[in-house]
């Protein structure tokens, strides 16, 4: 199964962006790869916060063959600590689906195992997908629908800066962390894996989603609103359901909305509104390992400082 993340065309696009630097490391037997994860390395603001905010993320996880033993797994998990020291302070799989099994692989060679949730929503046909949709979430769409609201699935490069201005918005002011700039929106745009999903209202853009896709998934990777601004009419809720909906319609498996916190953070607005469009909870958790533990301690005391400003 051919996983977008893992692939040589998320490889290029990564290249391409022209600050994120990709990685990949392979473990071969027999002249075939049997294990290998591919991912970036990413920094933040200017020089000493670059220096201090350099982390290798790999979306997905690892691709591993259905042959691949304990020992390959192991290989390559050495292989990449290897790799990344000196160039990250720690490395992070975001898995979007089940490693159980090699659970203890990853903790011998000294990762963390770190819950955290997700939802899958089913997509194997848009009747599926409309069956599991919550009645408050059926009730927001045809509100929005009937009171102006549109989706534009072929945005311009002036709609999506503007998309881009209410995502900025938000992670500025909840989010907190750094997002992309919009080049990075701009190239992957262009991208025969990407799907750009824009809420408009008159001439506005109020919200929107940007998904990206392999064979089988439709991945959720950005989505924003502006909700709570006009009557009867939820652009998150609409963004979000646009995407499932291109999901079912286009032949994919499942919708994958990649994340909902983590077990017990009290309160997680995101995994509530998530939770109401019908996909299966799901928890395949990240594994972590420190590359370098002075500096992680001080950037993790730095990302709580800013959280709470």
């Amino acid at each position: 199964m051919r996983d977008l993340f893992q692939s040589e065309e998320f490889a290029r696009f990564l290249g391409e962006t022209g600050f994120l630097e990709p990685f990949r490391y392979v473990v071969e037997r027999e002249g075939r790869v049997v294990a290998s994860m591919q991912g970036f390395i990413q920094k933040d603001g200017g020089r000493l916060k670059r220096f201090l905010s350099r982390r290798a993320i790999v979306n997905a996880g690892p691709f591993l063959a259905e042959d691949v033993t304990d020992q390959d797994l192991a290989c390559l998990l050495e292989k990449i600590k290897n790799g990344l020291r000196g160039k990250a302070i720690y490395l992070e799989t975001r898995n979007y689906r089940d490693f159980a099994r090699f659970r203890p692989v990853f903790e011998r060679c000294g990762f963390v195992y770190e819950p955290h949730y997700d939802f899958q929503v089913r997509t194997d046909s848009l009747e599926t997908a409309e069956q599991n949709l919550g009645k408050s979430r059926k009730r927001d769409i045809k509100y929005s629908l009937n009171n102006g609201a549109i989706v534009i699935d072929n945005p311009s490069p002036r709609q999506i800066a503007a998309f881009y201005s209410l995502l900025e918005t938000l992670y500025r002011e909840k989010v907190k962390t750094p997002l992309f700039p919009l080049d990075f929106f701009m190239k992957l745009s262009r991208t025969a894996f990407c799907k750009f999903l824009l809420v408009g209202l008159g001439e506005d853009i109020i919200g929107g989603t940007v998904c990206v896709h392999d064979d089988e998934t439709v991945y959720e990777w950005f989505a924003c609103g502006k909700d709570g601004v006009y009557k009867n009419v939820f652009p998150s809720t609409l963004a979000t359901w646009s995407g499932i909906k291109f999901a079912a319609e286009n032949g994919f498996v499942r919708f994958d909305m990649m994340g909902a916190g983590a077990p017990g953070d009290g309160g997680y607005g995101v995994r509530e509104f998530k939770a109401k469009f019908g996909g299966e909870l799901v928890e395949f958790g990240r594994y972590k390992y420190i590359l370098n533990k002075p500096l992680y301690a001080l950037g993790k005391k730095g990302v709580q400082w800013m959280k709470k400003r």
